[in-house]
């Protein structure tokens, strides 16, 4: 393990150890954005159900612009310029007070993200081989829920549910982590353009060959639905445990149940994998929309803290199954020249997570609190719908996988 460790890249390290800290940071802060408003500013939660779904949209658009553009301009420029622009954004948050800057700002973050996110990602599979893809990938997942581990009970603590300055602490780190970005970049000078002008794809190009990928487009549909029911843990489940009856001082429950996800991730994440890489990816992520989607019915169902618990824990095995796989699947399915323009392309995938928000808050504001568990059911059923597209999917993949090796073998003989 460790031997595989050292042959992680510097700029690797920076990026994994980054999002370790940034994380933790941002999970101070934001799960318990949807709380302060609907407790302290009193917005329904259909409207903070929008105002998510909107902001999220956003994402979804410009995930794909940030991917295509770092496949044309280069992968440091978006980091850098995403990175300082997130950190500006959240401290701004801490200066807020309407609703319509909250609404703006939040909007502004997901543009952000979405340009960050592909980029970085490409990045990670540019400067790492091809043996090592799956160890670095599972690395920045498992930084990814470390941070989340800590973060939300740092901020029930400082009370984020109430105030927003701990966004300001959330913005100082960000910047930090670009400074030293910034540094890494520079230092081991990657990130910049491979190709030239000549062999670079437009991004109307690029949109054309991800919409022809049979493969890729029915994964995305598949990960809609799945994101649907996924989105209930964070956005309707935050409002849900903090104004129900039923639940007593259940913002603290919301937090405690997030904590546990992070740390079950972090337990049980490389196990799974290491299980699961004599598979194809898909195969995972199968196995992952279904416990997933089954999982969220139980927040409707369960009232008692050690069925919540056993819920969460539930959903978090499903959650490794379907997320682990995500970037394998998409490093093994893009085209060396279109990793970022893909990985961008996954952004649509979070449309469900558009959706989710919007319609939990919807429900939520339907049936009433104290009634809300129908609302996480009648989502579970629709997030079930994920299951049988996966399954096919996984069919698709595997004989185009089995189809390329072939090729592969041919032209290894003629050779």
């Amino acid at each position: 393990m460790f031997k595989k460790l050292s042959y992680v890249h510097p700029v690797s390290w920076n990026i994994i150890i980054g999002t370790l800290f940034v994380r933790f940071a941002s999970t101070v802060s934001m799960p318990f954005l949807a709380i302060y408003l609907t407790s302290v500013k009193h917005i329904s939660p259909a409207m903070v159900g929008i105002m998510l779904s909107v902001s999220a949209f956003l994402g979804v658009i410009f995930s794909f612009i940030g991917g295509s553009l770092s496949d044309r301009i280069g992968r440091k420029r978006i980091l850098v310029w995403s990175i300082f622009s997130w950190a500006i954004i959240l401290i701004g948050f801490g200066l807020g007070d309407s609703f319509i800057w909250f609404f703006f700002l939040n909007s502004l973050l997901n543009i952000c993200s979405s340009f960050f996110e592909p980029s970085s990602r490409a990045l990670l599979s540019d400067i790492t081989d091809e043996k090592s893809r799956l160890l670095v990938f599972n690395l920045r997942y498992a930084a990814i829920n470390a941070g989340v581990a800590i973060g939300p009970l740092v901020g029930l603590y400082l009370g984020s549910s109430k105030s927003t300055l701990p966004f300001v602490f959330s913005g100082i780190v960000y910047f930090l982590y670009g400074l030293s970005l910034v540094f890494m970049l520079s230092k081991y000078k990657v990130g910049e353009v491979k190709a030239s002008k000549k062999e670079q794809v437009s991004m109307m190009q690029s949109f054309g060959i991800i919409r022809k990928d049979i493969v890729f487009g029915l994964t995305i549909l598949a990960i809609i639905l799945y994101g649907l029911g996924y989105s209930q843990s964070f956005a309707t489940l935050s409002q849900y445990f903090a104004n129900a009856p039923q639940f007593t001082n259940g913002i603290k429950l919301y937090a405690y149940l997030t904590t546990i996800n992070a740390v079950t991730v972090v337990v049980l994440q490389f196990p799974i994998v290491n299980y699961m890489q004599r598979f194809s990816p898909t195969l995972s992520m199968m196995i992952g929309n279904l416990i997933v989607s089954i999982s969220v019915a139980g927040f409707g169902l369960f009232t008692n803290y050690p069925f919540l618990v056993l819920t969460m824990v539930l959903l978090t095995v499903g959650e490794i199954f379907a997320f682990t796989f995500n970037d394998v699947f998409v490093d093994q399915l893009a085209p060396s020249e279109l990793k970022g323009t893909y990985f961008g392309a996954m952004g649509f995938s979070k449309l469900g997570f558009v959706i989710g928000p919007s319609l939990g808050g919807s429900l939520l504001s339907y049936f009433g609190y104290a009634n809300g568990g129908k609302a996480f059911v009648i989502i579970s059923v629709i997030a079930f719908m994920s299951f049988p597209l996966m399954f096919y999917v996984n069919k698709l993949f595997r004989k185009r996988q089995f189809l390329s090796q072939q090729v592969e073998e041919k032209v290894s003989i003629n050779s």
